[in-house]
């Protein structure tokens, strides 16, 4: 498996998959062609069914701003790896064409080739929780420990990096109010959440905040703000959300935080290596549900749980959300997706409470749930893998009369948006 740092991906919303990773492939191919005149990309299947109201186009055209750009969106095909294909295309001052290239976005903001090149070396030889499990067992060091051990000596530096971010996420998030961009006239609600969470009882004021804090960084995301990927920018406020919490509610120090996001990341990446985070090919199980289990891991590290509780609270994360579509509608990252958020935050807490009562005794592994989920996902039909052509997508659509889900469109652009924006 990658870096964490390949997980943990400081960017700004609303899509790791559809807007950073876009935009860094377009960073590559100008790389290779600084001169060229002109371009196509054209996006194939989720890309393209969903890349308006993920921003795609004005990721790209950010990207080519002084360039002739051709996008053409091609919502009912796909290129043979994934369903997030790009095709990139150069042309001369004579209309020739200097270069075609495919790549495809496949989550969290990676990308990949159609070689099936990784883009990053191999740091850990284990890639099942058992065998770390095991090693751990034998070394006696723990999980964030078998992270620092395979990571470079600046690793913790980047993971306070990261927290800082997350930390200003939740912060601008509990300031701001108003109306997230997109047109659905969603308010935000996190500002509201926060304020009420102390005028109830000590249940729901305990709830409020927690997800006031997961709602803060969703809508940050939405708005397009600074964030990092956890695993996605999608589920990004689930693991902040938590360790916020818990940070005040347990008196956790710093350190214990920077350990907890290190033993949070392992999980993630085993998801990532083993099945997808990518909601164009499992749906958002493998978005919220892995979000869900990084936390409830780093939730039931903090409390003091053993590795064999914290494996539990990570499966439990990822297995009472098998089969959550990905339904965004009309393609933004706003409903369902900034509830989803708080709700995962409160089932990873559950997760490790149960887990911390339980001894950490089960009969279903990380491992196969992992599997079990890639399976769901893949059995998953189109309609319900971030294509917004059916769900809830679909309901909101009939609702307002709208017409079909997607649409095929070529729209040359000479672009202008503001630079500094993605």
């Amino acid at each position: 498996m990658e870096s964490l740092r390949h997980l943990y991906r400081i960017g700004t919303g609303p899509s790791s998959s559809h807007t950073m990773a876009p935009r860094q492939a377009a960073l590559t191919f100008l790389g290779r062609h600084p001169k060229a005149p002109a371009f196509r990309v054209t996006l194939f299947g989720s890309l393209a069914a969903t890349g308006r109201g993920h921003l795609t186009d004005k990721a790209l055209e950010n990207v080519f701003q002084a360039k002739s750009l051709e996008l053409i969106w091609m919502p009912e095909k796909q290129l043979p790896l994934h369903p997030n294909g790009m095709r990139f295309e150069s042309f001369s001052a004579a209309g020739e064409t200097i270069e075609r290239w495919e790549v495809y976005s496949v989550g969290g903001g990676a990308l990949q080739d159609s070689e099936r090149k990784a883009e990053n070396p191999v740091l850990y030889s284990l890639t099942s929780l058992q065998d770390i499990l095991q090693r751990t067992h034998e070394s006696g060091e723990s999980l964030w420990e078998h992270v620092l051990n395979h990571e470079d000596r600046n690793f913790l530096d980047y993971l306070a990096e990261v927290w800082d971010v997350m930390s200003s996420a939740i912060q601008q998030g509990l300031n701001h109010v108003g109306v997230l961009p997109g047109g659905l006239g969603l308010g935000r609600k996190a500002h509201t959440f926060y304020r009420k969470a102390g005028l109830y009882g000590v249940h729901l004021k305990h709830n409020a905040r927690l997800w006031a804090y997961a709602l803060a960084v969703s809508e940050e995301n939405a708005a397009g703000g600074m964030i990092v990927t956890a695993p996605t920018c999608g589920a990004s406020g689930v693991l902040p959300a938590v360790l916020r919490y818990l940070q005040e509610t347990l008196e956790c120090s710093h350190e214990d935080i920077l350990r907890a996001l290190a033993t949070a990341g392992l999980i993630g990446n085993l998801v990532k290596h083993n099945a997808s985070i990518s909601g164009a090919e499992v749906g958002c199980q493998g978005e919220i549900g892995t979000a869900c289990a990084m936390a409830a891991a780093a939730a039931t590290q903090l409390h003091g749980g053993t590795p064999r509780q914290i494996e539990y609270a990570a499966e439990m994360g990822l297995e009472h959300h098998l089969g959550l579509t990905c339904d965004p509608v009309n393609g933004l990252v706003q409903i369902p997706c900034i509830e989803r958020n708080a709700h995962a935050a409160t089932r990873a807490l559950s997760c490790c409470h149960f887990a911390l009562l339980s001894g950490g005794e089960h009969k279903i592994s990380f491992d196969e749930i992992t599997l079990v989920m890639k399976e769901t996902g893949h059995a998953l039909p189109s309609l319900y893998r971030e294509t917004a052509a059916g769900g809830i997508a679909q309901a909101y659509r009939q609702r307002q009369g709208g017409g079909k889900a997607v649409t095929r469109e070529v729209r040359p652009s000479l672009p202008s948006f503001p630079s500094g924006k993605f």
